[in-house]
């Protein structure tokens, strides 16, 4: 899309479509990047223990806590490192880091921007067809490799 026809916009609550349900984690798409063109920002609403296991994927992407406390780790082997990361905190992961995370004790939020427009896609296709009480975690892997994010599956 040329740039400079995109159009501003805004949106407000009342215009948000529904939270996606992925795995405990409420997603809200707040842009996608059918409106930005470039990235899309969405807020993410975690129960507690909830959050995905190592996994890497082409795009950046970058994390703004609003609530709570969220475990991030990033890199692999040796070079893995943790941060607990709290309300104000910024987490930015370039394309190809492994990482994880997991909302701390009584959940939290963050907001979430990719930088090429997979996330919303992959999001939809999990509330779609991945139970958000008994997960299939196999199928999980498969349709989060549809969308160019892979999971780090142990002993696989």
């Amino acid at each position: 899309m040329d740039p400079t026809k995109r159009p501003a916009f805004f949106t407000e609550p009342a215009s948000y479509p529904r939270p996606l349900h992925v795995v405990g984690v409420n997603v809200t798409v707040l842009a996608s990047a059918k409106k930005t063109g470039t990235f899309e920002a969405l807020l993410q609403d975690g129960v507690e223990g909830s959050g995905p296991p190592p996994h890497h994927h082409p795009w950046d992407e970058s994390f703004y806590v609003t609530r709570g406390e969220i475990a991030f780790k990033f890199g692999t082997g040796d070079q893995e490192q943790q941060l607990v990361a709290r309300a104000g905190t910024l987490v930015h992961l370039p394309a190809g880091t492994v990482h994880s995370f997991c909302f701390g004790e009584g959940g939290g939020q963050m907001f979430n921007i990719g930088s090429c427009g997979t996330l919303e896609p992959l999001f939809e296709h999990l509330d779609r067809e991945i139970s958000p009480t008994a997960p299939d975690f196999k199928r999980l892997v498969d349709i989060s490799a549809e969308h160019q994010s892979t999971f780090l599956v142990p002993g696989g």
